[in-house]
C-alpha cells in the first residue's frame, strides 16, 4: 500500500535518466528493491547511508530509503521523489521518520510492489510528453490505409522525429513487407503476446527492427492472428512514453485488442475511396471506432464517382476532413524498386504526409491530446 504525504506526482522529465538511489543496510529489503528495479529495467545506485559523493542524493531521479536508514538520512537536502520503504509501516513513528527525511510516500512491501515498479520505470526512462499517436483505418478493404500509415511513419522519421510504426492488423500480411523489412532482425507481435504488466519503452524500442530511420512492430510469418488486449495496452503505452510520434495501422473490425489501441490514439484517420459503396462501408467502420475514439477524421481518396468529391465524402460520414490523399503515379514503381511509401520526399504522398505532420504537431497541446484540424 502506498500512502502519499505530498499529493503532487513525481516530477516529469524530458530525457531518459538513470536508476534510483537506494539507501538501506537491510539485506532482505535490498534484495526486494533490487528485484523491483530489475523488473523496471533500471540499474540503481546503492548506499548504506547518505552518499558521500556530492550530488548523488540530489541528482538521482528518485530515492528509496529503507526504514532502517531513515535516521541516517536526517539532514539530507530536501528534494522531490523520496520514498520511505519497509515491510512494517504501521509503526506509530513511521510518519515522523518520513517527515524528517522529506519523504513524499511511505511504502509497505509487498503490498506496494506493482505501484513501485511503475514509479521506478518512469524515473529511469524519463516521463515527458507522450508521443503524438495516430491510427489509420481503412473505410473498406484495399483503401490504402496501410500505405498511408507507412508513409506517415517514414516522413516523420525523415524529419528527425522519434518514430514507431505499429501493425495492429494481424490479417494484413505484415506491414514490415511494405517497408522491405520482412527479413529484418528484431521482435514481432508474437514475442509480446504474453505481456501483461508494464513493458519498458527503451527495451521495446531496442528490440524492434529498425527500418528507414524508424522502429517497426509487425506480425511474424507464423499463425498468430490475435494479441490479448492487455498485451496491446502494455505495448502501446510503452511506445507512447518514448515521445515523438507513433503510427498504428488498424483493421476495420473492432475487437477488444483494437479497442485498447483506439483508446490510446490522439487522432484517427479513416481512409475512404470516393465511391458510394466505400462510403457506406466506412460509415459502419466509423460507428464502431467512435465508440472508443473521440477524434476521427476522414482522408478522402480519389478518383471519385460522378457527383462526389472529398467534401461530399466527409459530409456523408459526418466527420471532419483531414485532407485528400493525392494520386501518386510513381508509388507502384517505387515499391517494386523496394522504396517504402513516402520514401521520396518530393512525391505527392510524402508531401501530403509532411503537411499533415506540420499541422498536427504545430497544434499539439500538452500531453498530445489537442490536435488541430486540417486546413
Amino acid at each position: 500500500m502506498a500512502e502519499s504525504i505530498a499529493r503532487d506526482r513525481l516530477p516529469a522529465v524530458e530525457v531518459r535518466r538513470g536508476g534510483p538511489l537506494i539507501v538501506t543496510e537491510d539485506v532482505e529489503l535490498l534484495d526486494d528493491l533490487l528485484r523491483l528495479c530489475a523488473a523496471a529495467g533500471a540499474e540503481p545506485e546503492v548506499h548504506h547511508s547518505l552518499p558521500e559523493r556530492r550530488g548523488s542524493w540530489e541528482q538521482a531521479p528518485m530515492v528509496l530509503v529503507g526504514d532502517d536508514a531513515a535516521q541516517r538520512c536526517r539532514g539530507a537536502v530536501r528534494r522531490r521523489g523520496v520514498m520511505l520503504v519497509g515491510r512494517d509501516q504501521d509503526a506509530p513513528d513511521v510518519w515522523r521518520r518520513a517527515v524528517e527525511i522529506g519523504a513524499e510516500y511511505v511504502l509497505r512491501l509487498p503490498d506496494s510492489e506493482g505501484w513501485l515498479v511503475d514509479q521506478i520505470a518512469n524515473a529511469a526512462e524519463g516521463v515527458g510528453r507522450p508521443a503524438l499517436t495516430v491510427g489509420v483505418i481503412g473505410g473498406r478493404g484495399g483503401s490504402g490505409a496501410s500505405t498511408l500509415a507507412c508513409a506517415l511513419a517514414v516522413t516523420a522519421a525523415r524529419a528527425g522525429r522519434r518514430t514507431m510504426l505499429i501493425d495492429g492488423d494481424p490479417l494484413g500480411g505484415g506491414i514490415d513487407v511494405l517497408l522491405g523489412g520482412e527479413r529484418a532482425e528484431g521482435m514481432r507481435w508474437p514475442d509480446f503476446a504474453h505481456s501483461k504488466g508494464r513493458v519498458g519503452g527503451g527495451a521495446l524500442e531496442e528490440s524492434l527492427p529498425a527500418l528507414h530511420g524508424l522502429r517497426v512492430l509487425s506480425w511474424g510469418r507464423d499463425d498468430w492472428v490475435a494479441i490479448p488486449p492487455q498485451a496491446m495496452r502494455a505495448v502501446l503505452a510503452a511506445a507512447r512514453r518514448l515521445g515523438g510520434v507513433v503510427v498504428v495501422d488498424l483493421p476495420r473490425r473492432v475487437d477488444e485488442s483494437v479497442a485498447e489501441a483506439l483508446a490510446q490514439l490522439d487522432l484517427g484517420l479513416l481512409v475512404v475511396p470516393g465511391e458510394l459503396r466505400a462510403v457506406a462501408a466506412a460509415k459502419r467502420v466509423a460507428s464502431m471506432a467512435q465508440m472508443v475514439l473521440d477524434d476521427l477524421r476522414v482522408v478522402a481518396r480519389g478518383p471519385y464517382a460522378a457527383g462526389l468529391d472529398e467534401q461530399w465524402v466527409a459530409q456523408a460520414l459526418g466527420l471532419p476532413l483531414a485532407g485528400e490523399l493525392p494520386l501518386d503515379a510513381g508509388l507502384l514503381a517505387a515499391q517494386e524498386a523496394d522504396a517504402p511509401p513516402g520514401g521520396s520526399a518530393r512525391a505527392p504522398l510524402a508531401r501530403f504526409c509532411t503537411a499533415f505532420w506540420e499541422r498536427a504537431l504545430a497544434s499539439q497541446g500538452v500531453g498530445g491530446r489537442a490536435v488541430g484540424g486540417a486546413s
